[in-house]
């Protein structure tokens, strides 16, 4: 087979961690001081670092300038538009769309995520691939808490390219070859394989709860056993079929472990899980009173996050999230919101969908006019420079800032906003869990659904529920529609959407001409079913994967 060094990059990526080695020079020496693959993978601690690179490989996927599959699977969701600048580049149309004709330069929209996930891949492939070079204390559970992270890592990244792209290149071993697409009937056995391998291996007690502040962000038996019920109902929903790796009790029986263990509960006040949600205006560098009632990273109801801090800057360090920026208001601060790049307004229809009394709207979303936004200094120059305002914009993952406008990734104020967002991304929330579980068909069904549903209208820590709430029996349709406002924005609601069924996903993502402003003129959103139908719900491979893979790989339908 062809090598092809511009599809599988992680081999370079490695270097910066010291762990990869040249060959065939005659300047080739051995290294006093820096480890190789021939003087690595010894002992557990060089499991650790190695484990580390996995987890730093999984971050790079949100910590570059790319599309992102945050940013994607909101643009491509039935709650938000791609907007950004009235003069900007309409790659976000296009995949808002599902018509490449909006933006039909961009051949490579996804270039940096297909890379940077297989570089991913690649280091946790190079760990799993020296496991048994390495001399393990077997008096103790590092190696199976460690591989089954590792193989979790492997699960997750595969997980989001196979929803992404469909038939993709599996790879289980650290190679660099040009490797024709897997079915994704394959992918998922491998997804299934490892998080299984996760749940049996890494023991409950490895990382507690009540130790967060320690270990928080590490992978979890209870996060492989979330993210196993999460690919399961993915594969059955979109494939139509059971897969032969797990069935729908192991699906069940996993969620129900998760909420036996005691380990997770809701937070009482849905908007105290996110931090601008919470947030107080502050003066510069009172970061206690900007956070407000912020429940905290790692808070109970976190079972799995991706981590970020906020030390990223333009000489190669990539720690903070990259998505956070394109999503504050277009270069408007608002204390305590922060500016940015204006994408993902709100569809007003979604706003709408929200029952009165339900406190996830106001959670959830900024309501430019309700919140007296539009009445600051600097609303009519963002007005102006906005593609598809709708008046409202995601709160949940909103940037912070103080009075004055610093930003306040870094708690002094000192942060840049364009780089230096550290908000976690919460993969999995005890929420989930429960619904989930109800889905699956739990005997406790309407008790779980009860619990995340009365949290929507509770108005204090004493479990006060206001008057608007109204109890409803539990169903297939209660769940999804319950799940379709408590997921707002998290990157849930198109992939829920698309495991129902591609009609009723391309019927549910259908808009007619609704109202935007574009650069402050009329605009409207069109999106057509057909559109969403030919896709498949797919997206964009990289033509230059493609071309590099002498048409190895094969395009997706529609694009």
């Amino acid at each position: 087979m062809k090598k092809n060094k511009n599809i599988f990059m992680a081999s370079v990526l490695l270097l910066s961690l010291g762990l990869a080695s040249c060959t065939d020079s005659f300047l080739d020496v051995t290294s006093k001081t820096e480890s190789s693959t021939g003087t690595f993978y010894k002992t557990e601690k060089d499991a650790y670092r190695a484990l580390i690179g996995c987890y730093d490989g999984w971050r790079q996927t949100s910590s570059a300038m790319m599309v992102g599959f945050y940013m994607a699977s909101e643009v491509m969701s039935a709650e938000c538009f791609g907007a950004t600048g009235n003069a900007d580049g309409r790659g976000y149309q296009a995949i808002d769309r599902f018509d490449i004709s909006q933006s039909p330069a961009d051949l490579n929209l996804y270039e940096g995520d297909w890379k940077n996930y297989y570089a991913g891949v690649y280091r946790c492939n190079e760990l799993i691939a020296h496991e048994e070079q390495i001399v393990w204390n077997e008096s103790d559970s590092k190696r199976g808490i460690y591989m089954g992270e590792c193989r979790t890592l492997r699960a997750l990244l595969y997980l989001d390219m196979v929803r992404l792209w469909g038939n993709i290149p599996l790879f289980l071993e650290p190679v660099n070859e040009n490797r024709a697409p897997s079915p994704a009937k394959e992918v998922f056995s491998a997804i299934f394989t490892d998080l299984k391998y996760a749940i049996e291996n890494i023991p409950g007690d490895a990382y507690p709860k009540a130790d967060y502040t320690k270990n928080d962000g590490h992978i979890t038996k209870y996060a492989a056993e979330a993210l196993l019920a999460r690919a399961y109902l993915f594969y059955t929903g979109y494939y139509g079929e059971e897969p032969a790796e797990v069935t729908r009790a192991e699906a069940l029986a996993a969620v129900e472990d998760v909420i036996a263990s005691g380990e997770y509960g809701l937070v009482p006040q849905f908007k105290n899980l996110w931090p601008a949600s919470s947030a107080k205006v502050a003066e510069k560098g009172d970061y206690e009173t900007l956070k407000g009632t912020y429940a905290g990273d790692g808070n109970k109801e976190t079972i799995l996050a991706l981590k970020f801090t906020a030390t990223q800057d333009y000489n190669g360090n990539n720690d903070s999230n990259r998505w956070q920026v394109m999503l504050g208001m277009r270069q408007l601060n608002a204390a305590p919101y922060c500016k940015g790049w204006g994408a993902l307004t709100v569809n007003p229809d979604f706003v709408e969908a929200f029952p009165t009394g339900d406190l996830r709207r106001s959670a959830s979303i900024i309501d430019l006019v309700g919140e007296g936004i539009t009445g600051s200094a600097d609303f009519t120059t963002s007005f102006n420079d906005w593609r598809e305002y709708t008046g409202y914009a995601v709160k949940k993952y909103a940037p912070l800032c103080y009075a004055d406008g610093s930003h306040a990734g870094k708690q002094d104020g000192s942060g840049d906003f364009q780089t230096q967002n550290r908000q976690d991304y919460v993969i999995i929330r005890y929420a989930d869990v429960l619904l989930m579980a109800a889905e699956l068909g739990s005997p406790n069904a309407q008790t779980y659904f009860d619990q995340v549903r009365k949290r929507a209208y509770q108005v204090d820590d004493n479990g006060t529920v206001s008057a608007n709430y109204q109890a409803k029996s539990v169903s297939q349709q209660a769940i999804m529609e319950e799940r379709r406002l408590e997921f707002a924005f998290e990157s849930i609601n198109y992939w829920d959407l698309l495991r129902q069924g591609i009609d009723v996903a391309a019927e549910k993502l259908a808009l007619n001409g609704v109202k935007v402003k574009s650069g402050g003129a009329d605009d409207a959103i069109t999106i057509r079913a057909d559109r969403v139908k030919a896709t498949k719900g797919l997206s964009q491979i990289p033509y230059n994967q493609i071309n590099l893979s002498q048409s190895v790989l094969v395009q997706n339908p529609g694009w």
